[in-house]
């Protein structure tokens, strides 16, 4: 069992950079997945990025590309999002996950366990 808890979300105008930080129980942290995913109002819950475990492999959405960075720290069972450039369209609630499988996967039904989730609001 993993418990997942995200801190670090709030209200930013457009421009501006968030991290977001995902912490994990349990002792075998390193060995899993971690993934960031976003929904907003009226929307699906949809992937914006993902790292294995040894932090060897990351994936992101397009929409995210050259402006978020997921990283990790195993020795903390912590995973980050490191958002810069917001725009309005990336306000959402942020939930990290965990897949305890080797691979990157992109939809939520293959992430085993969830946070509660973070609000972050971007102003225009």
């Amino acid at each position: 069992q993993v418990q997942l808890v995200e801190s670090g979300g709030g209200l930013v105008q457009a421009g501006d950079s968030l991290r977001l930080s995902c912490a994990a129980s349990g002792r075998t942290f390193s060995s899993y997945v971690m993934g960031w995913f976003r929904q907003a109002p009226g929307k699906e819950r949809g992937f914006v990025a993902a790292i294995t475990g040894s932090s060897s492999n990351t994936n992101y959405v397009d929409s995210v590309k050259g402006r978020f960075t997921i990283s990790r720290d195993n020795a903390k069972n912590t995973v980050y999002l490191q958002m810069n450039s917001l725009k309005s369209e990336d306000t959402a609630v942020y939930y990290c996950a965990a897949n305890p499988g080797g691979y990157i996967w992109y939809s939520p039904r293959s992430y085993n366990y969830w946070g509660q989730g973070t609000q972050v609001t971007v102003s225009s």
